[in-house]
């Protein structure tokens, strides 16, 4: 009882220190329909990337890490191959990474994860990397468990990967609230820390795993995302981070107004910069790019690169670099999440290493898949190959 006291005081302490602080001007809204409260103005964001021009990586786990509560729990913290594997990233001139937090993390202990997420900006900072932090996530499993995690199924393109918040919390819209002191204490701890470049709250909020594990998921998911995601924004809001907060539209038209979903929607009139995903050939890409510029704020495309879909750095990394549009390619070196294996080992996995690999860009000793492909990479960063 005594140690449980204790945890709970420290924890308690971590939220003070992390959420209070003298009081900040309120932000100003811009004028039109799309204003949200407290939302950055474009003058604003506009400030941000004159700070940040132009922002290039990819989405980062460590190669021994098959999801993000392996990556972060004490017992499988990796440090090493974090240092070893963010070297290469540097060395290819990528100065952000995108990376995963898990709200199941903080209810374990929150002064812990906190501590090795500052241990994790250390090492990036170091590098000369930024982060992009993720706070919640609603691609693949829907039943996350704290613990050890199980094996990687062979073949399988992130065959254990798991949703944040599991299928248990977004399905009971009472439980919601229950989230918030995991958002204003992780995003009120690092608010003003330099070595944040932004805060994406939710990573594809409506999508319903269709092909992978759609029956396991909550009945009206799309509506019980909408409604957390708009929550998230108003905790995050009453944090006052110094970093732009983002979501990212992925699905369906963006030239249309009339045809976004509700999430892309809120998404797009709540984001201080445009963030959005994009796997498909350079004309699609540019389509999506134009059709996001009429908000007038900086864009980050943060998931890209499937290389048998046709998006593949060469043409798109050159393209992103001329639009000013920050890049994050899915996958950096191949390992536990099994990313090398398209979307659609899911309906059929594959026995031995595909004949192109769907992500990733180096093998778990350093080895570039393409090395062609790498120098081109470092040719368009202008970073001189080590």
């Amino acid at each position: 009882m005594k140690r449980r006291l204790a945890s709970v005081l420290l924890t308690a302490l971590v939220l003070v220190l992390g959420v209070a602080g003298p009081p900040r001007p309120a932000r100003s809204q811009e004028a039109g329909s799309a204003a949200a409260p407290g939302r950055w103005t474009r003058e604003r964001a506009a400030a941000w990337a004159r700070e940040h021009p132009w922002l290039v990586g990819c989405n980062f786990i460590p190669s021994t890490a098959i999801n993000p509560l392996e990556m972060w729990q004490a017992e499988t913290f990796d440090e090493a191959t974090i240092d070893r594997e963010l070297g290469w990233a540097e060395s290819l001139g990528f100065n952000s990474v995108r990376v995963f937090l898990h709200d199941l993390l903080w209810q374990q202990d929150a002064p812990g994860f906190l501590t090795r997420m500052d241990r994790f900006l250390q090492i990036a900072d170091r590098h000369r990397i930024g982060v992009v932090f993720v706070v919640f996530d609603a691609v693949w499993d829907p039943s996350p468990e704290l613990g050890k995690q199980r094996a990687p199924k062979p073949g399988l393109h992130n065959s254990g990967w798991v949703q944040s918040p599991g299928a248990r919390i977004l399905g009971d819209p009472a439980r919601h609230d229950s989230l918030k002191p995991y958002v204003t204490g992780v995003i009120g701890r690092f608010r003003d820390d330099r070595r944040i470049h932004a805060w994406d709250l939710f990573n594809e909020p409506d999508n319903t795993n269709g092909s992978s594990y759609g029956r396991l998921e909550p009945k009206g998911k799309p509506e019980l995302a909408l409604a957390l995601l708009r929550k998230t924004f108003a905790w995050a809001r009453e944090v006052n981070p110094s970093q732009p907060l983002t979501a990212g539209v992925w699905i369906g038209r963006l030239d249309d107004p009339a045809k976004l979903s509700p999430a892309n929607r809120l998404m797009l009139d709540h984001s201080d910069v445009i963030s959005f995903h994009n796997y498909r050939p350079l004309a699609e890409l540019k389509k999506d790019v134009e059709s996001l510029k009429r908000h007038g704020r900086p864009i980050l495309c943060t998931e890209y690169m499937a290389r048998p879909m046709g998006s593949r750095f060469d043409p798109m990394l050159p393209y992103f670099k001329q639009e000013h549009v920050g890049a994050y390619n899915w996958g950096f070196v191949a390992g536990k999440s099994q990313t090398i294996y398209p979307w659609d080992s899911w309906q059929k996995p594959y026995t031995s290493e595909p004949p192109v690999w769907f992500h990733d860009i180096f093998r778990p000793d350093g080895t570039p898949y393409i090395a062609s492909e790498v120098e081109f990479i470092r040719k368009v960063t202008g970073k001189t190959a080590p």
